[in-house]
């Protein structure tokens, strides 16, 4: 009870407050901190709790559509009930990012950022206590180091996509990166300024790689091991990392490390859209799904299906997919039959009419949210082949990807670079990669069907391709420089 208490005192103070705010809570809270992270126990509830910070930070709205959205594969179902029924509208939590329009003041991505350094600088504080664990073995401290290292190193991660132009931006990534924390506010009020793009993956692929070195073959807490970060879904986090940076050799050694070693097969053709439609259990390939919260009965009680979830006709989630996504598959593509098309009451010319609309089947029935899955390191690998003069190998892996969905294979590498990026958006559709994709090969935006937003194209390189740094942040910290146009 104890424990439980001061657990409860700990995480309510981060998920209420921003990491600025908690600085002027930390002297109150010193001695339960301290009592909290003193054993091997207290570490391990922190831990888990650290897991549930992130999975909510990935799982919340705003940044699990974010990237389709923007990319394109995403648009708006009507209103189904009230006075706005039939409308079409953006929803209130994505409505100025939708339309490149996002304030600094008033940003939508605000807890989203804040949750993301919360989650570092509790990433930080169990990195701090964990050495000096008296009950934990050597092996099961450097467990704990290894996961805590890989959520601090994805966190980050994540922020640099979001806040930080392409790594290529810039021909030598001198443009700004994002602030990167390795020390909790527990040491003292700091006040850091941003990092370079080139510094930002520096500190990222340093900490993921000292990760690798430390994990050991047990998790550090009970659960499915796919739900947690371990060796493989690790260096499936450092392929990714590799290739946002166009670190090609790397890209391609860890992503077919991955393939070679991590004892994950793809998910076979017979049954791979029965896979995505079962309930509670991810997909067979999957290297990291995020477990849901569940209540006391262990009843689910937040899943993906909140964000694209279908019920009935008047129950629903407001995200559907574009026809600019649909009309990319083959009718022979089984990937097509990864839709849920449903009739729902629109208003066309002031009339509700009955119109079809395609939900994904990825996320229904309690789905948690896929982080990584074996297809990518296909993809990764494919890209990284022909970015090395490989293109046959990348002609190979583009084809089991396609032969297992039995779509149509290449016979040559005749465009093969977009064919690729044409696969990964196929096969990662809601996702989170379309936007980041155009992006790092400065691609522009063209966003058609369902295209309410006040600027549906854009042209790379745009100011508008990274979001504000919320106000409340800038002003607090004299050293954090705003992005540029905000």
């Amino acid at each position: 009870m104890k424990y439980s208490k001061y657990l409860f005192i700990f995480f309510l103070i981060f998920s209420l407050q921003s990491c600025s705010d908690f600085l002027e809570q930390e002297p109150g809270t010193q001695t339960s901190i301290d009592e909290l992270l003193q054993n091997k126990k207290g570490v391990l509830q922190a831990l888990a709790g650290l897991y549930n910070e992130l999975e909510a930070n990935l799982r919340g709205e705003r940044y699990a559509v974010y990237a389709d959205l923007q990319g394109g594969n995403i648009k708006f179902a009507p209103v189904s009930s009230g006075n706005s029924r039939g409308q079409i509208s953006p929803t209130l939590n994505v409505q100025n990012v939708y339309s490149f329009e996002d304030q600094a003041l008033t940003s939508d991505f605000k807890s989203f950022y804040d949750g993301s350094y919360d989650i570092i600088n509790q990433a930080n504080l169990i990195l701090e206590y964990t050495p000096a664990l008296t009950d934990a073995t050597e092996a099961e401290k450097n467990q704990i180091k290894a996961e805590t290292l890989t959520i601090r190193a994805y966190a980050h991660f994540l922020l640099s996509l979001v806040y930080s132009q392409d790594y290529k931006y810039t021909a030598d990534a001198s443009h700004l990166g994002i602030v990167c924390n390795s020390q909790s506010i527990k040491a003292g009020i700091q006040y850091p300024a941003r990092k370079t793009a080139a510094e930002t993956y520096t500190f990222i692929v340093n900490d993921l790689v000292t990760a690798i070195g430390n994990y050991s073959s047990s998790s550090s807490l009970p659960g499915q091991s796919y739900s947690l970060f371990n060796l493989n879904n690790t260096k499936a986090l450092l392929a990714r990392v590799y290739l946002q940076k166009g670190d090609w050799n790397n890209a391609y050694t860890t992503a077919n490390d991955v393939i070679t070693n991590s004892g994950v097969t793809l998910s076979g053709s017979a049954d791979y859209v029965a896979q995505w439609a079962q309930p509670d259990i991810p997909i067979s390939e999957i290297l990291l799904e995020f477990a849901n919260r569940r209540d006391s009965e262990d009843v689910v009680t937040s899943s993906m299906s909140q964000v694209f979830g279908y019920t009935t006709a008047t129950s629903y989630q407001r995200y559907v997919a574009s026809n600019d996504l649909v009309n990319l598959y083959e009718n022979s593509d089984l990937r097509k039959q990864l839709f849920l098309t449903q009739p729902l009451q629109t208003l066309v010319n002031g009339v509700l009419t009955s119109v079809n609309y395609n939900f994904t089947r990825k996320y229904q029935n309690n789905a948690g949210y896929v982080a990584f899955r074996l297809s990518e390191m296909y993809l990764i690998r494919a890209e990284a082949a022909l970015e090395t003069n490989r293109a046959d190998a990348a002609m190979a892996d583009i084809n089991i990807i396609r032969g297992r969905s039995n779509a149509t294979l290449l016979t040559n590498t005749t465009n093969l670079k977009e064919n690729i990026l044409l696969e990964r958006r196929k096969e990662l559709c809601f996702e989170g990669h379309l936007f980041f994709d155009l992006v790092r090969n400065h691609k522009n935006i063209s966003r058609n069907d369902g295209c309410i937003s006040t600027n549906c194209s854009m042209t790379y390189p745009s100011l508008k391709f990274v979001l504000p740094i919320p106000t409340y942040n800038t002003n607090l910290n004299p050293n954090l420089q705003q992005n540029e146009s905000y």
